[in-house]
């Protein structure tokens, strides 16, 4: 991976979108919940299932597995899959006490904590490292369908390879710098959601200059065009999860 590259994407995003102040919560058990919640939806459909859900109790594991399953159930209901999502938040808050709560958790070493969160049911390579990263401050890059989307139109990233594979790559350019970290993953997901979506905005693009499929894209003007009608009728709509 080309560390400067890298590193010139980061200062280009910085620079076009500003600190994102990343993850939105009040406490790292929120950010855990969090994490198993954005799965397969919105982060919005995650706000509206975390006001509900603190509304009904105190977000804390012992509070979670105290309420009865249905209404937890139904407290998630707007994050999507609620039912499979509640059966999940009870498997990680069951694993999270039996391992002694986050002062348990966090006198673990990074590969140990890792793989104790995987084995959790439920929990994947990015909820895991969403986890590690933003709730216990751990040197791990985060990759997601934005990371895929924009490296590899950027061309320094080939399509098809592994999850691991494109972490590590990035840990080893990037270096233990968990600010940045997690600054570089926020400014990604802003990217992908704003400007490299599925059909990209390259005419607003602060990567475009070098690009390799921006150069090779038709006009976009047509797109922003169609952007701007929507939001003067504001019905701009969100795409993949962040």
């Amino acid at each position: 991976m080309d560390v400067d590259a890298l590193r010139a994407v980061y200062a280009r995003l910085l620079d076009a979108f500003g600190e994102q102040d990343w993850w939105p919560a009040q406490t790292a058990f929120e950010v855990m919940i969090g994490a198993i919640l954005t799965q397969n939806t919105a982060w919005t459909n995650v706000e509206r299932a975390l006001e509900r859900l603190q509304s009904r109790i105190v977000l804390d594991a012992e509070s979670i597995l105290a309420l009865d399953p249905l209404e937890l159930a139904d407290a998630l209901r707007p994050s999507g899959y609620f039912n499979v999502k509640s059966q999940r938040v009870r498997g990680f808050c069951e694993a999270y006490l039996k391992a002694g709560g986050h002062r348990g958790l966090d006198a673990l070493t990074t590969p140990e904590l890792r793989a104790r969160l995987l084995s959790i049911k439920g929990i994947g390579p990015e909820t895991a490292d969403d986890i590690l990263l933003y709730a216990f401050d751990r040197p791990v890059f985060v990759v997601d369908a934005y990371t895929r989307r924009i490296f590899e139109r950027l061309g320094l990233l080939a399509v098809g390879e592994s999850y691991e594979g494109i972490r590590r790559a990035f840990e080893q350019a990037l270096g233990p710098d968990v600010s940045m970290l997690k600054e570089y993953h926020a400014l990604i997901v802003s990217q992908g959601k704003e400007v490299c979506r599925t059909r990209p905005a390259c005419e607003r693009c602060a990567l475009r200059r070098t690009c390799a499929a921006a150069a090779a894209s038709p006009s976009d003007s047509s797109i922003s065009s169609r952007t701007a009608q929507r939001r003067r009728r504001g019905t701009t709509a969100s795409e993949e999860t962040p």
